[in-house]
């Protein structure tokens, strides 16, 4: 089974490192990892997709939680969450199909963010699977380049994961979960 986690960390060097190789020792691939700033100054927000079960991704994030840089770890895999993604795909065109594209972007409501005489840029964000979906009818045209982000998710509603309590010296939590 697919799991979502979300974690945490300070913004310091080699801190992403150290959390994907816990997960390469412990045999998961990492499908997707989207990292960027979060909305605490000095802490990034890392969303990445693993394949396993159950106990075994709840034994990893244990140990991703006693990581020091790494200030909250959630699985949301099972939460109400709003999940997206983002590709850009320049895709292959000519004055015959221009068009034909143009409708399929349309109908899944994407954008074209560049022209050239022989090409299209789209851009579309949303579920995986709609993503899975245009690219694969895009196929039928010729991709010649791509690009995703892979998932990042936040909780629906007021729940909220975002790290807003007190964190010690060392980066931790004292094991308390806040905010959810």
């Amino acid at each position: 089974m697919k799991h979502t986690v979300v974690a945490w960390m300070e913004d310091r060097p080699g801190v992403l490192t150290r959390v994907a190789s816990l997960f390469r020792r412990r045999g998961f691939n990492i499908e997707s990892l989207a990292v960027g700033h979060s909305e605490t100054p000095g802490i990034s927000r890392m969303t990445f997709v693993v394949d396993g079960d159950e106990r075994m991704v709840d034994q990893a994030v244990k140990q991703l939680e006693k990581q020091i840089d790494v200030t909250r770890v959630e699985d949301v895999t099972d939460q109400p969450v709003v999940v997206r993604e983002l590709a850009l795909v320049r895709v292959r065109t000519d004055t015959q199909t221009r068009a034909e594209i143009m409708q399929i972007v349309d109908v899944y409501r994407a954008q074209i963010v560049d022209i050239a005489l022989d090409s299209l840029i789209i851009q579309v964000v949303g579920a995986e699977d709609r993503i899975d979906s245009l690219i694969d009818l895009l196929g039928h045209y010729g991709i010649r380049e791509m690009v995703r982000t892979g998932r990042v998710a936040i909780t629906r509603g007021r729940a909220t994961l975002h790290p807003t309590h007190a964190v010690n010296g060392a980066g931790k939590t004292n094991g308390r979960k806040m905010g959810i």
